[in-house]
């Protein structure tokens, strides 16, 4: 189970039984699964993590109590949690579980009461797969450039445009689109939609292959028209509404990172203890021992940083950007380092594709990327620095220095 005690001050009883019980599940559902090995079998087995995460209850943390949600969700402490958990036995049932948050979030901050009672029961219980569509070709990091538009044609409008990289994408049911509404205002002009799986005008382009099987793939709008009340909160908030949603998950994907790197650190220390070389085990020699202990440091460091932002959000900070900014950069490019000195430790049994480090090592490389890269947060992060720094009065010779929280 996910090591809790490095985090105690941040978590509750409840956090500490979810602890335990999200990581039996992952034993005794996820693990006998094994990883799938292609795209096909990736797309199969998602739908069948979604089924048993469902009928356990996992998502029930991430969507509000009277659409099905546990007391207290979304709650972002249980959400990184569950991730770290599924993360360290099974890098897809993560991802699957944080695209049910992702995709729903929208629609739990600003959707219409239809909408939520539409879509959030059934994410919920895992009976909807959700999906988050946002990147395109030419707009990743940078959303004001996004190309994919909505005409508003009398009660309807009509979407035209193409996301890339988006997970889930063929096999989900319900899509949180954001389109320009009005081009010319750039992110002031971005719009939230969600859009059935099935609509017409919404096809699945084709699959995107990444070294460790995710069902991953382009979408393509062409006159695509949907209904009015399909759209999530007012035309022109859509960039507001997708950075709230990140803003308050982007902290969980430092978990799935903690989660991987925890699982790495494990297996290179039970190696470590086994493997004999030149008569007495790796554990012995004092630069292994250095890895294990920079290892460790590095976890327990990222874990703190983790679950300091999923408690200030979910004890009512308004924003959390800073603190979820340092905790996805740090703890992502933590979880590589951890990887990569496992599959040093291991040495060629950690090249196998079929050890469980080689997956992780396959697995972890993403997390430095997506909803928003290291140099990305590191920007965000010198930003709010910087502008505290400017806002401050004058500080005498040693005195206080500007705080960016």
């Amino acid at each position: 189970m996910p090591d809790v005690r490095t985090v105690r001050a941040f978590l509750d009883e409840r956090h500490l039984l979810l602890a335990a019980a999200s990581a039996t599940f992952a034993a005794k559902e996820l693990a006998p699964l094994g990883a799938a090995e292609d795209d096909g079998a990736a797309r199969g087995q998602a739908r069948e993590i979604l089924a048993r995460a469902g009928r356990a209850g996992l998502f029930a943390h991430a969507v509000p109590p009277a659409y099905g949600g546990h007391p207290g969700s979304p709650d972002l402490r249980a959400c990184a949690l569950v991730r770290e958990a599924l993360a360290a036995v099974s890098p897809l049932a993560d991802a699957v579980f944080a695209l049910q948050a992702l995709g729903s979030m929208p629609l739990t901050l600003a959707g219409t009461e239809e909408q939520k009672r539409r879509w959030l029961p059934r994410v919920a219980r895992g009976e909807s797969m959700a999906a988050f569509a946002m990147t395109e070709r030419e707009a990743g990091s940078d959303v004001s450039s996004l190309a994919t538009v909505a005409r508003r044609d009398g009660g309807d409008y009509v979407l035209d445009g193409a996301k890339v990289f988006i997970s889930n994408a063929g096999i989900a049911d319900c899509y949180t689109v954001f389109a320009s509404t009005e081009p010319a205002r750039g992110n002031k002009g971005l719009t939230c939609f969600v859009v059935e799986a099935g609509t017409p005008g919404l096809r699945f382009v084709r699959a995107q292959i990444l070294a460790s099987p995710h069902p991953l793939g382009e979408l393509a709008f062409e006159s695509c028209r949907i209904p009015a009340s399909c759209r999530v909160g007012a035309e022109g908030e859509g960039f507001k509404l997708g950075m709230a949603t990140l803003d308050r998950l982007r902290a969980t994907v430092g978990a799935a990172a903690c989660g991987m790197a925890e699982r790495a650190l494990a297996e290179a220390t039970t190696h470590a203890l086994r493997r004999r070389q030149f008569g007495k085990p790796l554990a012995e020699f004092q630069l292994i021992q250095d890895k294990l202990a920079r290892m460790a440091t590095d976890l327990a460091a990222a874990r703190l940083l983790v679950y300091r932002a999923a408690w200030e959000k979910d004890r009512g900070a308004e924003r959390v950007t800073v603190e979820s900014a340092m905790a996805k950069s740090f703890a992502t490019e933590a979880a590589q380092r951890i990887v990569d000195d496992a599959v040093q430790i291991l040495g060629g049994a950690g090249c196998l594709a079929d050890h469980p480090v080689d997956r992780l090592y396959r697995s972890v490389r993403a997390l430095r990327v997506y909803e928003g890269t290291t140099e990305i947060q590191r920007l965000v992060i010198a930003g709010h620095l910087l502008k505290a720094a400017r806002e401050e009065p004058p500080q005498a010779e040693g005195g206080a220095k500007p705080s960016v929280h």
